[in-house]
């Protein structure tokens, strides 16, 4: 139960009603009051109490008071007597409810596996959901053990019955293929009878190593061995996917032996959920291969033109002056000799420097890099085609796009010949594939044939950008499927209900006079304030330019060492792992933590340890063998086995929502203030190995690396983490973290930086209920839009950065487009960035012109507030503040080798990002309690010393009182067993 209350959740509800005293009868003293508080405790969690201590005392102090009894006689209220019975029985009379029968959970199992066991298989969630359809029928749920008893009894028999439907799907041919890999479980490349040469179980779990053609060629290599297999295309219809997630999870954390003792209908269950996922991420992977190769071919080729370019060419400054005086002399002596007449103006060198220069940047540089680009696809890269052609299969839904798919024919048809040119009857698409800079070098001017090589390479190019925005998409892949399947299925025949869920009107109408209205408003107000605002300046200069002065610091806290002092004299040099522990102590976080098999066979007491040790371990980044080194009797192997089996993405996810519940309970409101519906998103770059798809060079902080996408609400509570790419959108990051935080904070409010919006995050953001508030790095270029035609003389003061006027109809055509793209991303029917790939400059979907044209109306209205609002301004600053202040404690934190994510698996390298998320979450929280212990007590007399600026500046992420590295000793009488010389 929640700790803290402020008084109006009190009043809301734990208020006594005149029925309810009545209730209470002749009953005095502590079982007054007990009956009382059990009374309220069940009208809110419509269960009873495990144990006093869960019943909080804000709640006893407020009940007392009702019924006019002093607090400290609850301690006297018998728990285990005969009393406590008969208060729980005329508690459930007077409520309606009645004690759960056994009949009553075998129904309640029946309705498990029916409705919730095949989307849901976490217990914690499936027993929220077991409760809330007890409430339902008003009865009282059963002993925890017991319920989870049951609860577990379903879920066994909701897996065996899948198993069984699934293994009765597999051919004996699938069965074998199957067996094979268990033969070769952890071995290399096997030779079987056949003489096939497959590969191993443990080869095909690998991710793809660097960009380049051996990766690419080991890809296709596995997707080939998965889809010999031959595993039905509807294998697991009507299984949810997350449940193929865990079963997958499963087979690769077991051992050889764990999945030879497993009955046939679990096994071959398990191992076809792993080739059935690893064939969607092998393609998905070939994808980013093809993307990232072609685009390496361009690139690469360009930076060796320029470096060639670069040894013989100096730029030459001020040509426009050098061209004038030329043009100039020519004019007053046309007749004259250029030696004589423009060589002493300009000079000879700077004529031939201009010369150069004029080729190199021309048409003589393209023809170079082509030339480059043609030489390498020719003799390297080109081998990867008739493999990827033979492997994969490209479709597009759109006509337009059409042309890329009868080029992908064309290429398919030619993959075995080496003819120089094509067939004159054959049907070449040249429009939407050659660029009209390239039609010279594809096509031969005397005879009219198309070069294959050139084709080629204009060819990948076209696929690229249609695949980088789904406009082509492939046949068995994930991210890269059909985009029609990232859609609600259900969206035409519920269309109410999904506005409903939004919040949008049905009609289109009424959505665009609300903003046309809100539009006009904001420019109106932006342009009566502007006149008179010190701060913020319209210029004529350039194409019109927005000025806006730097904030003014603020003062300075002048209290809060004072706090800082206290903490630091109370629990000196604390330990990182106590602070662990102490956490989960408090929140139980590692209840959370379940294994991956059908059994769990440590006790609670040696697991608990072993988890909290690993996850120490993974969220400083010293790894498991360093800690294994301690004196804490547990060893690597063992710490080994916990972090296979029990650590892994989702429940560490489970575990950070868990504590950061925990933290936003604990918070006082006299410290803290009011619960915050606004946080702050930024990402850092973290270092790490680069054989992988997802570790890219960073332009701006440079070096290798990955970032790690956080949401951190105002008191320095991170709600979200995400592992990202250098180059991957921020906007798709911001979307997913304010959708699926899985915390109790009700999210309003996002502020980003320059990187973290868009015009369509502005449209997504209004469509999902969230308020997009930027920082602008270039708030000088920013423009302002129109509210509608015919306004070209409305707001005088701000006419220099006005521009046309917003294209309702476009809003208007797609409005119904929008809502379903929205409540794709409501519902989680697609990954964020999966569904964002369709909305990009180059793809031309009409979906994207409206979303487009939806976020300049709308961030026409927030560049009016953020312009007339120093607050707003300096709001949206101090919250990113917050992000900037969480990242500085990352590297605290995360020490171990460098702060470098020393591993080339994604998955690992996701879970070493949330395993810090979850340890820095657990440094927050006990030092709240910490902070909020030293303010409260002593009649709050320190906290009466703190001034505004000071309760501004108050942070629970401080760590000078830590101690991160551990425990270190000095004997100097104990020596290193080092046999000494003479």
């Amino acid at each position: 139960m929640k700790q803290n209350w402020d008084i109006e959740e009190l009043i809301e509800h734990f208020t006594v009603i005149p029925e309810e005293i009545r209730l209470l009868g002749n009953r005095h003293g502590g079982t007054r009051l007990g009956f009382a508080v059990l009374l309220k405790f069940f009208q809110y969690h419509w269960r009873f109490p495990k144990e006093k201590q869960e019943i909080s005392k804000d709640m006893i102090q407020y009940v007392a008071k009702q019924v006019a009894v002093p607090r400290d006689l609850f301690r006297e209220y018998d728990w285990d007597g005969r009393s406590i019975k008969y208060h729980r029985a005329q508690i459930r009379d007077y409520m309606g409810f009645r004690e759960c029968t056994l009949n009553d959970m075998e129904e309640v199992k029946s309705w498990l596996q029916a409705n919730i066991l095949p989307q849901e298989l976490q217990i914690d969630r499936v027993r929220e959901h077991v409760l809330h359809h007890l409430r339902k029928q008003q009865i009282v749920p059963p002993a925890l053990d017991h319920l989870e008893r049951n609860i577990k009894s379903a879920i066994y028999q909701c897996e065996e019955q899948i198993s069984q439907s699934i293994f009765s799907q597999l051919s004996d041919h699938s069965q074998s293929k199957l067996d094979t890999f268990i033969r070769t479980w952890s071995h290399t490349e096997q030779q079987i009878e056949e003489d096939q040469t497959i590969l191993s179980f443990r080869e095909l779990v690998s991710d793809p190593g660097r960009i380049g053609l051996d990766s690419l060629f080991q890809e296709i290599e596995k997707l080939r061995t998965v889809r010999d297999i031959q595993l039905p295309p509807d294998l697991f219809y009507g299984v949810s996917p997350k449940m193929i997630r865990t079963y997958r999870q499963r087979a690769v954390s077991e051992d050889i032996r764990e999945l030879r003792r497993h009955p046939n209908p679990i096994r071959y269950t398990l191992l076809a959920a792993f080739f059935w996922c690893r064939g969607r991420e092998i393609t998905d992977n070939l994808v980013e291969l093809i993307i990232q190769i072609v685009h390496r071919i361009g690139a690469r080729a360009e930076r060796k033109v320029e470096k060639e370019f670069l040894r013989d060419f100096r730029k030459v400054n001020g040509k426009t002056n050098v061209l004038f005086r030329m043009a100039e002399k020519a004019v007053e002596q046309p007749d004259g000799i250029v030696r004589d007449v423009l060589f002493p103006v300009v000079g000879e060198d700077t004529l031939k420097d201009i010369v150069k220069e004029m080729k190199h940047t021309g048409p003589a540089y393209k023809q170079k890099v082509h030339t480059v680009m043609r030489s390498s696809y020719g003799t390297h890269y080109r081998r990867m085609v008739p493999a990827l052609l033979d492997i994969l299969e490209f479709r597009s839904n759109n006509d337009v796009h059409r042309p890329v798919i009868d080029a992908i024919d064309l290429l398919t048809q030619y993959k075995l010949t080496n003819q120089y040119t094509y067939n004159e009857t054959d049907y070449i698409p040249i429009e939407g594939i050659v660029k009209p800079g390239w039609i010279d070098t594809v096509i031969d001017k005397e005879t009219n044939r198309v070069n294959r090589i050139n084709y080629e390479i204009c060819v990948l190019q076209a696929l690229r950008d249609r695949l980088r925005c789904k406009e082509v998409w492939v046949v068995g892949a994930d991210r890269y499927r059909n985009p029609e399947e990232d859609l609600p299925k259900d969206f035409e025949q519920n269309r109410e209900k999904h506005y409903e869920a939004l919040r949008k009107p049905l009609e289109v109408q009424t959505l665009i006079q609300e903003l046309k209205q809100s539009m006009n408003t904001a420019l109106e107000k932006l342009d009566k304030s502007v006149k008179n605002n010190s701060q913020v300046r319209i210029l004529n200069k350039g194409n019109g330019w927005i000025s806006v002065s730097p904030l003014q610091a603020q003062a300075k806290p002048v209290n809060l060492n004072l706090v800082k002092a206290e903490v630091m004299k109370r629990w000196p040099m604390t330990n990182l792992l106590d602070i662990l522990k102490e956490a989960d102590l408090r929140v139980h976080l590692t209840d959370v933590f379940q294994t991956l098999g059908n059994r769990e066979i440590l006790d609670k007491e040696t697991l608990q340890r072993r988890l909290i040790l690993c996850l120490y371990g993974l969220g400083t980044n010293t790894g498991l063998k360093r800690i294994a080194a301690g004196d804490h009797g547990e060893s690597y192997k063992d710490l080994l086995y916990v972090r296979r089996k029990f650590i892994h993405k989702e429940n560490l996810r489970q575990a950070i929502s868990k504590v950061t519940n925990s933290i936003l309970d604990a918070r006082v409101t006299e410290v803290w203030g009011e619960g915050t519906t606004a946080c702050a998103s930024d990402s850092k770059k973290f270092g790490a190995w680069d054989q992988n798809l997802l570790t890219e060079w960073h332009i701006r902080y440079r070096g290798r690396g990955v970032m790690i996408y956080w949401h951190v609400e105002k008191n320095s509570t991170c709600i979200y983490s995400q592992l990202k790419s250098c180059s991957s959108s921020e906007v798709a990051s911001m979307i997913e973290g304010l959708l699926r935080h899985c915390t109790n904070m009700e999210v309003e409010k996002n502020y980003v930086d320059t990187h973290g919006q868009s015009e369509v995050a502005f449209a997504f953001c209004h469509l999902l209920g969230f308020q997009l508030m930027p920082r602008f790095k270039a708030i000088h270029a920013q423009k302002l839009y129109r509210p509608d035609v015919g306004m070209q003389d409305s707001y005088p003061n701000l006419q220099p950065v006005l521009t046309r006027a917003i294209n309702w109809s476009l809003i208007e055509q797609q409005y119904d487009q929008m809502i379903k793209y929205a409540t794709a991303l409501r519902l989680g029917t697609a990954e964020t960035e999966a569904v964002l790939k369709r909305f990009t400059r180059n793809s031309g979907h009409p979906t994207y012109r409206a979303l487009s044209e939806l976020g300049k109306v709308l961030k026409t209205i927030f560049l009016c507030e953020y312009l007339s609002s120093e607050e707003v301004r300096r709001e949206i600053h101090e919250g990113l503040n917050v992000v900037e202040n969480w990242n500085s404690a990352n590297s605290f934190i995360f020490y171990g080798k460098g702060g470098e994510i020393q591993t080339n698996r994604v998955e690992d390298q996701e879970v070493a990002v949330l395993a810090l998320h979850l340890l820095q979450n657990c440094l927050v929280l006990i030092n709240t309690l910490m902070i909020q212990e030293v303010l409260m007590e002593q009649n709050k007399s320190l906290l009466q010393k703190l001034a505004p600026e000071d309760f501004r500046a108050l942070t629970p992420l401080i760590y000078a009182h830590v101690n991160p590295y551990g425990t270190f000793k000095l004997n100097m009488q104990e020596r290193l067993p080092i046999q000494r010389s003479s």
